[in-house]
């Protein structure tokens, strides 16, 4: 039987994130994947690259995701850019009407130049209805700490920590992910399921944050789940496919390179290392 892989998210037009990753990755793991729109992200080079966001109507997401899981036997899904509460509502509402065994949250809280109030409107909104549903979320540092409540992340031990409190408030398994972010030769991420804590590390390449490197890790821990792999095998997989992205980045007009998923590259070693 074919894996399956669903994605709801949004459209990021330079092919660098956004669901044209998801469904990169999707097709890289060997699963067939399919996605439901919430937005449009259009950079904008005349604006110093912010983003041009643009919500599509919540009854046309509602539309999508009941034509793909008419049409499909659907039971794990990656959510990425939702952007706005009437999207979060009519995609958590989506959800909630079907029994899924994997929901893997990559939770985007904020697009560059967004308006703060109705920022901080989304992140109350995808913390108080998505979070709950997740089984997987993945946030990097500054979703971290927002979700945490936290001042500060700078140390491992610090993301270690933020994961515990996400975990808390849903989730059955957090990683939270360190990339460039935190100081030191390797790019570390934190993996906690309300009893273990994993740091999977590999050597950081460059310094720079890479555009895509967290929509992909999301995707490719969903085709792993599709395909029947536990959660911890596919974080494992996930950060060794994303790194090898990282060294394989594509460059750009942009002041960022994204991310490339090279057909056949072998995937980066991972150093797993259990803190507690």
């Amino acid at each position: 039987m074919t894996p399956l892989s669903y994605v709801i998210a949004g459209s990021e037009a330079t092919g660098g994130a956004g669901i044209q990753a998801d469904l990169k990755a999707f097709q890289a793991l060997g699963t067939y994947g399919m996605g439901t729109l919430t937005c449009i992200v259009s950079f904008d080079p005349a604006n110093d690259w912010g983003h041009r966001f643009v919500p599509l109507d919540p009854q046309v997401i509602a539309d999508q995701i009941e034509a793909a899981t008419a049409c499909h036997d659907l039971d794990v899904v990656k959510i990425g850019m939702l952007g706005t509460p009437a999207t979060i509502d009519v995609v958590a509402d989506s959800l909630g009407r079907r029994q899924w065994r994997h929901v893997v949250l990559d939770p985007v809280l904020i697009c560059k130049g967004q308006e703060p109030g109705a920022a901080l409107d989304t992140d109350n909104a995808l913390k108080a209805r998505m979070l709950p549903l997740a089984t997987v979320v993945t946030p990097n540092v500054f979703e971290a700490r927002t979700l945490a409540g936290m001042e500060s992340i700078s140390t491992v031990a610090e993301l270690a920590e933020a994961a515990r409190r996400i975990h808390a408030l849903g989730p059955a398994y957090v990683v939270a992910k360190g990339g460039v972010e935190l100081p030191g030769a390797d790019a570390v991420d934190v993996f906690y399921d309300g009893e273990r804590t994993i740091a999977f590390s590999a050597p950081k390449v460059g310094d720079e944050r890479v555009s895509g490197a967290g929509c992909t890790f999301a995707a490719a821990i969903t085709a792993e789940l599709a395909k029947g792999a536990d959660v911890l095998d596919a974080v494992r997989t996930a950060k060794g496919l994303v790194t090898r992205g990282i060294h394989d980045r594509l460059a750009c007009h942009t002041p960022f390179d994204v991310l490339r998923l090279v057909p056949g590259a072998e995937a980066v070693a991972v150093t797993e290392l259990t803190l507690d």
